[in-house]
């Protein structure tokens, strides 16, 4: 049997698993959860019962796994293994090593008092920041070393069960309130030509001013962190080759260099990502803002399949989660906070504002009101219409869509013989956005699965003919089959609706 990997199915890039494509329906856990695993058994895994997750994004820390230098303790790891195994939940696991949140936070004690040896990024003005440096070589040797160490351990202990299916290096790194670093090693770096690899993939000469003008500290950035999560990346999948990916902190409002991790793999860097760091399959976005659609479009392109490790956790998740695997063909849709999700409203902590407004998160991300319910039905939907997606994704016969923002009212859908107009239901409180996907059939025959919205089936522009139903059906998907329930022929075809609930129809069509 194969270990996890991801490769072409019908031209798109899928993770298999056990030699079958996977969808990673996951959801990630707080930062500190996986340091306990009696708080795991008592307060994490019995919550995620009921969600119908096939995966769980779960942290791991240098800071516990090499506590003393060149000592390896696995015993978080191997516990963290058995607890998913007996959940029945596959892990994609999360390498808290030298990066995250664009700060040093695990990495042990022994690196962080050392200053010297393991320095620092610094600002324009001089001042070290609590980020270490990716241009300091020998914090990257050792955490390219540690990092190999843990791949080892997953190989040895669950090789035969593919537990563990993907892994993350890193998170969300780059130099934050700062253009670019302004140690020693960086200007000297700065200083120099584009390295000569990078330049002739990027097709660039000279300095990193004229090579990139007024993005070359953060073309920079992106290089030296890229290159070091190549490092790092390459020494685990020499001992163990899982899929390997990395994710973005968002480059959005105020914009200027240093609110966001500058070098992070932000869209505009990508190619620069690309080049530096082949080991990684995917560059992943991070999506607390209310444009999630939108952020989706921008990183789902050929070469880059779409993997979405932390997402909001409302109840426009459900929506979202649609519009990510049938229309963006994901690799992974996963909210943040999962464990919370299944709680009273009332007992979630929601960050501090002054955390939430450093950060550009929307505060309704967290508003878990009606999200389990919704989330639920979605994750167990998308299971069932497996077989589906495989096969009309990328194929001009499905076609989905979601509400891309406030002035989004609905889209207007092309298929072969007829025409459909999708309309989306106003936003509301505690529910889902207007989402679906319609699948052609046959000329006359649609089979629609979404929410929030309404429809109307047209004929085309040059025909001077009307559009009716010989019949509407009501029903839902089971191991890729449409199970039909009643037969709603009567007022019903006067307006096809689809509410708050994902809910399937199948219609047939016919034209006088």
């Amino acid at each position: 049997m194969s270990i996890p990997q991801v490769k072409d199915y019908n031209g798109l890039p899928t993770l298999f698993v056990k030699d079958e494509p996977f969808f990673c329906l996951a959801g990630e856990l707080h930062n500190s959860d996986t340091s306990d695993p009696a708080y795991m058994e008592r307060e994490v895994w019995p919550r995620l019962q009921g969600l119908n997750m096939n995966s769980v994004i779960a942290p791991i820390y240098w800071e516990c796994i090499e506590k003393t230098e060149g000592v390896y303790d696995f015993s978080s790891l191997d516990v963290l293994i058995r607890q998913a195994r007996e959940a029945k939940l596959h892990l994609i696991l999360l390498w808290f090593g030298l990066w995250k949140n664009a700060e040093s936070m695990y990495v042990p004690g022994w690196m962080k008092r050392n200053t010297k040896t393991y320095f620092r990024v610094k600002n324009v003005k001089g001042e070290p920041i609590n980020t270490i440096s990716p241009l300091c070589s020998a914090a990257i040797e050792k955490d390219a070393s540690c990092f190999r160490a843990v791949m080892r351990r997953i190989r040895e202990t669950d090789e035969e069960e593919n537990t563990v299916i993907v892994m993350q290096v890193e998170n969300e790194i780059g130099v934050l309130g700062s253009s670019r670093d302004y140690s020693e090693a960086a200007n000297k770096a700065y200083a120099e030509a584009v390295p000569a690899a990078l330049a002739g993939k990027l097709g660039v000469s000279g300095s990193w001013k004229e090579a990139f003008g007024g993005e070359a500290d953060e073309s920079f950035m992106a290089y030296q962190f890229a290159s070091a999560v190549e490092t790092i990346a390459s020494a685990g999948r020499e001992e163990y080759p899982l899929p390997c990916y990395a994710n973005a902190w968002l480059r959005q409002y105020p914009w200027h260099p240093g609110s966001y991790p500058m070098g992070g793999p932000v869209p505009g860097m990508h190619r620069i990502w690309k080049a530096a760091a082949p080991s990684l399959f995917a560059l992943g976005p991070d999506i607390y803002v209310p444009y999630v659609a939108d952020v989706m479009d921008e990183y789902a392109y050929s070469g880059n399949p779409l993997f979405i490790p932390e997402v909001r956790k409302d109840a426009v998740a459900s929506s979202y989660c649609l519009y990510a695997f049938w229309a963006k063909n994901a690799v992974c849709f996963s909210p943040f906070g999962i464990e919370e999700i299944s709680l009273d409203p009332s007992e979630v902590d929601q960050p501090p504002m002054e955390v939430m407004i450093a950060l550009n998160i929307d505060p309704s991300a967290f508003d878990i009101r009606g999200s389990k319910d919704y989330l639920a039905r979605t994750y167990s939907f998308i299971e069932e219409s497996k077989s589906l997606l495989l096969a009309y994704r990328g194929t001009e016969h499905m076609k989905a869509f979601c509400r891309h923002g406030e002035y989004d009212y609905g889209c207007y859908l092309r298929f072969r013989d007829y025409d459909i107009l999708a309309s989306y239901a106003p936003r509301e409180s505690a529910k889902p956005l207007g989402a679906g996907v319609i699948i052609e059939e046959s000329p006359d025959c649609f089979l629609i699965f979404g929410m929030m919205c309404s429809l109307s089936f047209r004929a085309k522009p040059d025909e001077n003919l009307r559009v009716e139903m010989i019949s509407l059906e009501e029903g839902d998907i089971h191991d890729g089959v449409f199970k039909r329930g009643r037969i709603l022929n009567g007022d019903e075809k006067m307006s096809v609706r689809l509410g708050d609930r994902l809910t399937c129809l199948r219609v047939e069509l016919y034209k006088y």
